[in-house]
Formats: structure tokens, C-alpha cells, sequence
């Protein structure tokens, strides 16, 4: 028997206690900083880690800063689904502006780059429950199934994606709810633990010489002829070359870079351990899923199959659960009536970063390299982006990537403070309930 609801819950992310007892990312003390690195990175998430790995390997001497706790951010409090993200370009827009060819390369290259990450993650035998389960991708209103499937037809016909159409006659076999009207499956699409992951990576990286150094918010960033100057309070080190690799995070000395970026704080809740009937009746064949509504839900078993973990929008700028996990465990039972007493062990936010043109970005600005946007699918993009900034920074031709093609755009008197999203979430509820 389920338990009632109950709002006793732990506010932290359910794959950070999974980790705990290792203690995984514990850094360097500041007072062994030292005076200089080939290259700083400032952001330690997904996208710093992996393109410290990178610089190290090539002999590089790297040093990373993370503001807060490494792990505390967005990489450490996602869904963990793991696909080429198809759904994220916003691809008639970049057609309109740049054409079909160009467009057409950023959909080859973002199934590069999911299979790079697979690859990469079984080559260096991480530890991050991998599982390329499957992803349901539901039709939450009549109209929305044609578009599914033509979208699945028009990428069949650029890149090797296998997709499965799924009538309302048949979705039974994929989840438990009929608040659907069939979808699509994408059967390579996956999941990993995000914690892991980036446990993994974090352990890689100082394998390979990484100094990583956390709680050391970089306060100033002054080019001085070729090289940087950097400070953290009162230490400085100088280097050759600078990644910024904030996201979600950016600010401080970072403005240029926060105008072009919208934070959005995603969150997420995790059920309490419940019978497997009932984890099966939710996702049959333990898929990963997703819906066709603007504020888009996300669910998955975890990865021991014994809770459902459900994520979305925050409806709001700051960390409040008191809010959101209301809003997301109402939005959870109208999908799933079988989970109406399902009580919820943890709950948790954290903060992505859209941008204007809803393409992740990568590229140089006042001499400083960066990779950032990622839109809510920073598993796979992140790690790849990391990757091909460092190469950048290595000045090795495999750098290049499509997406520095895409200008960096910010839009007049934007300063990085979204003030429009409450009046956008509510024209995108509307637009929810009326099947646009």
C-alpha cells in the first residue's frame, strides 16, 4: 500500500545522496593556487570538467573554479536523459535565417555528439548506470501526433535515428497514462545518473592534472596583452587562455555573457521507493519520456527502478519547493492516477540557461572562449561542448563545430534578468491548455 502524501521530504537532489559517502569532489585549497596556468576554466559543471579533461591530456596545466560546491549545480540536478535533442533546435527559425544545409549539420552533428558521449563513457568505463532504454515522446494533444511523426520522418531523412510510431490504440505498451494521443519512441535515446557521471569525470580530470579548486568565485578577468589576469578574492593567477563554462550560473564579472543567456530554474521531485508493479505501470519497458506541451514535463524511473523521478519548470526565480513540488506532484497524478499516494522522498532545482535562438553556443568574446545555452539538455551537450572548446583553445582542427557558425544574440536592454518569463510561462500554459 502507498503511502499518503506527505510533504516530510528532503529538499536535496536524490542523486547527490546516492553519492554522499564518497565525498567525491573535494579540491584544492586556494593557498596552493598557483601563479599560472595555460588555461583557467571558470565554471566547474559538465562543460568546465570535460574540457579540463581534454587540456590536461594534451599536457596542458589547467585550473578549474567553481563558485559553490562542485557537483551543486545543474549537472549534479538534471534528469539525466541523454539523446541528440532534436526537439531543443529550434530549427525553423535557424532555416529562415541561415538554411536548410546549416540546419541540417547541427541535427548531424547533435547525434555526433550524443554517440561521442556514449562512447566516451564506456571507453573510460565510468560508473554511471548507462542505459540506452528507449525514449517515449507522448502527443499531449490531437494535433501534436502528425507533427511527431513528421518531424521523426523529415530527421529520418537526414541522419541514421531510428523513431517508432506509437498509436493512442497502442501506447499502452509504453506508459500508463491516457493523457496522450500516441508519440513516438526513439529506442537509442538513454540515461545516466548524472551524479556519477560527473563524479566520474571529476575523478578523470585530477587523474589527468587537473587542479580543481571549489567555493572560489571568480571575482575579475583582465586581459593584459596575451595573457589574463584572473582573481579570486585575494589570490591571482595569470594564464594563457580563459573558458567560460558558467551556463545557467553566469554572472559576476560575466556580463556580456549574461545578456545572451535566459535562466530558468527546472525542478524536480523523486518518489519514494514503490513496488515495481507500479513503477511498471507508470513506464512499461522503463523508458525515459516526454510530451509535446511548451512548459514540457520529463519522467523516468530511476536508474534501480525503484522510484519515479518527474521534472519541469519551477513556475518561479528562486528555490522554493513549498511551490513547485506542489505543482509538479499535481501535474504527476493527473498523468498517473496510480501514483496519487505516492509520497515524495526528495525534491530539488537547479538552473539551465536558454538562449534567443534556442541553440546551444559556443565560440570567443573579448578574447575569452565559451560554450554555454545548452536549453535543457545539457547531459550530452555539455559534455560535448566541453570537449570541443578545449580543442579550440589546443587550436586543433576538430574544434570546429557547426554551432560557432550561429551569432551570440542578445536582444536591446536585456541585462540577463528574465523579467518577461512570467508573462511567457503564462501565455505557454494557455497555449498548453488550448493545444497550440
Amino acid at each position: 500500500m502507498l503511502a499518503k502524501h506527505s510533504s516530510n521530504y528532503i529538499h536535496a537532489p536524490y542523486w547527490q545522496a546516492a553519492i554522499a559517502p564518497k565525498k567525491p569532489e573535494a579540491s584544492i585549497n586556494l593557498r596552493d593556487l598557483p601563479k599560472r596556468a595555460d588555461t583557467v576554466i571558470v565554471g566547474g559543471g559538465y562543460t568546465g570538467i570535460s574540457a579540463a579533461i581534454t587540456l590536461a591530456r594534451a599536457g596542458q596545466k589547467v585550473v578549474v573554479f567553481e563558485a559553490d560546491a562542485f557537483g551543486n549545480g545543474a549537472s549534479s540536478r538534471n534528469g539525466g536523459m541523454l539523446g541528440p535533442s532534436f526537439s531543443k533546435l529550434g530549427e525553423n527559425g535557424l532555416e529562415r535565417q541561415y538554411g536548410r544545409e546549416q540546419v541540417h549539420a547541427t541535427i548531424r552533428e547533435s547525434l555526433a555528439a550524443f554517440n561521442w558521449l556514449v562512447d566516451f563513457i564506456r571507453n573510460e568505463q565510468i560508473d554511471c548506470d548507462l542505459q540506452i532504454c528507449g525514449r517515449f515522446r507522448g502527443a499531449s494533444h490531437p494535433a501534436h501526433y502528425a507533427g511527431l511523426i513528421e518531424q521523426a520522418s523529415e530527421i529520418a531523412k537526414i541522419v541514421d535515428f531510428p523513431a517508432i510510431e506509437i498509436s493512442r490504440t497502442q501506447q499502452g505498451d509504453e506508459v500508463g497514462s491516457n493523457a496522450y494521443y500516441g508519440g513516438v519512441v526513439y529506442p537509442t535515446d538513454g540515461a545516466v545518473h548524472p551524479a556519477k557521471l560527473f563524479h566520474g569525470l571529476c575523478e578523470i580530470a585530477k587523474r589527468d592534472g587537473a587542479l580543481l579548486f571549489d567555493h572560489s568565485p571568480v571575482r575579475q578577468v583582465i586581459k593584459n596583452n596575451s595573457q589574463f589576469n584572473i582573481s579570486i578574492d585575494d589570490k591571482k593567477i595569470t594564464a594563457d587562455h580563459v573558458i567560460i563554462a558558467t551556463n545557467g550560473y553566469t554572472g559576476g564579472p560575466f556580463g556580456k555573457f549574461k545578456r545572451r543567456l535566459i535562466p530558468i530554474r527546472s525542478a524536480m521531485i523523486a518518489t519514494e521507493e514503490l513496488p515495481e508493479s507500479v513503477i511498471r505501470s507508470v513506464s512499461p519497458k522503463l523508458r525515459c519520456h516526454g510530451s509535446t506541451e511548451r512548459l514540457s514535463v520529463y519522467y523516468r524511473p530511476s536508474p534501480d527502478g525503484k522510484r519515479i523521478l518527474f521534472g519541469g519548470r519551477s513556475l518561479g526565480y528562486g528555490d522554493c519547493p513549498q511551490i513547485y513540488h506542489k505543482y509538479l506532484q499535481n501535474f504527476m497524478t493527473r498523468l498517473f492516477p496510480q501514483l496519487s499516494n505516492a509520497k515524495l522522498d526528495y525534491v530539488w532545482s537547479g538552473k539551465i540557461a536558454y538562449t534567443f535562438d534556442h541553440v546551444p553556443h559556443i565560440g570567443v568574446m573579448d578574447g575569452m572562449h565559451y560554450a554555454m545555452g545548452y536549453c535543457g539538455s545539457g547531459v550530452g551537450r555539455a559534455n560535448y561542448f566541453g570537449r570541443k572548446i578545449a580543442q579550440k583553445v589546443l587550436d586543433q582542427a576538430e574544434g570546429y563545430t557547426i554551432f560557432e557558425e550561429f551569432p551570440f544574440k542578445t536582444r536591446p536592454f536585456y541585462t540577463g534578468h528574465p523579467w518577461f518569463l512570467p508573462a511567457i510561462m503564462k501565455w505557454h500554459s494557455l497555449a498548453d491548455r488550448l493545444g497550440f
